[in-house]
């Protein structure tokens, strides 16, 4: 496995702005929410950009302040309202009202490929520009959907030779292959399917957008406690009934088994993917909290060691 960094976060925030994708399940949303955390008790003052309009990026960092170093603030933003805003900024505010009025803005997108994608990403170069944050993490799209999403700049500019589109995708591109302003973290779990998932997102990113790639974020390592030997639950067994001995053993053995699968597949990931790794280990709660996002937040500080998992 390639080492880590004494503190994962400095990786992390090597670039003003920060895209976290991955298949959908791997805990996306929450490393966004561990990153940003991470970054506002380093001192920075933090945007985080969220696209589906969901609540959870609030709830997981309550509490954080809105201005100043060490601040953490959230923003939501819907491709049409983006839109809406671009037409009204670029002179076109009295088709920006027909088109609300007459519910058809959603639709411009579907017309016009990309620009949706584009006009969004527009947004997140605004607030990088702004000079009013330190650092920027956007909660991007699934993998599936994060390709296209990032090659959609360049497919505009492709069929649009000048103009305000053309203009805006040219500077969309500029930011995402600008390695000292943006990068890429992708997320995933350490099982087969979700890292096949993020060595094909990999390629075909480098490939076809020559983004930078950071560092690869596995989420939901079992990092638990040690596990019984096989001689401390056979000696469990003449203390316990026969079958809570059963139990104790089962779990043991099917830790034991999990551990070894997620081994392997980091190992994989190794040899196929050579990014930097940096670990979250598994927090087995039913839902995650503000103050399990500050606790994870401790592993990219370099507050907590998280580099192995126990062996057999």
């Amino acid at each position: 496995m390639p080492p880590e960094h004494e503190s994962p976060l400095q990786s992390l925030t090597a670039t003003n702005v920060v895209i976290v994708a991955g298949k959908g399940g791997v805990g996306k949303t929450t490393v966004t929410a561990v990153i940003a955390r991470a970054a506002s008790r380093d001192g920075r003052r933090v945007l985080v950009v969220e696209f589906d309009g969901k609540p959870t990026l609030n709830r997981l960092l309550d509490g954080e302040g809105q201005n100043g170093p060490g601040s953490v603030e959230v923003v939501h933003i819907s491709a049409a309202d983006a839109l809406n805003e671009y037409l009204r900024e670029h002179g076109f505010a009295r088709i920006a009202k027909r088109l609300n009025k007459s519910g058809v803005i959603d639709m411009v997108g579907t017309a016009a490929p990309g620009i949706d994608d584009v006009v969004v990403l527009g947004k997140v170069k605004s607030y990088e520009r702004s000079g009013n944050y330190d650092f920027i993490v956007v909660d991007g799209p699934a993998a599936g959907h994060a390709i296209t999403f990032l090659t959609s700049a360049t497919g505009l500019a492709n069929a649009v030779q000048s103009g305000p589109v053309r203009a805006q995708s040219d500077e969309v591109i500029e930011l995402l292959t600008d390695v000292e302003r943006c990068q890429v973290v992708l997320v995933t779990l350490p099982e087969t399917t979700p890292v096949n998932e993020v060595v094909e997102t990999a390629f075909a990113l480098e490939d076809n957008v020559g983004i930078q790639l950071g560092p690869v974020v596995i989420n939901g390592v079992d990092t638990g406690v040690p596990l019984p030997s096989i001689k401390s639950v056979a000696a469990a067994r003449q203390a316990l009934s026969a079958d809570a001995a059963g139990a104790l053993s089962d779990a043991a053995a099917f830790r034991r088994s999990r551990r070894a699968m997620e081994r392997a597949e980091v190992s994989r990931l190794s040899e196929e993917l050579p990014l930097e790794q940096i670990t979250l280990p598994a927090k087995l709660v039913a839902g995650l909290t503000a103050t399990d996002i500050d606790s994870l937040a401790d592993h990219l500080l370099g507050l907590n060691d998280v580099s192995g998992v126990e062996g057999d």
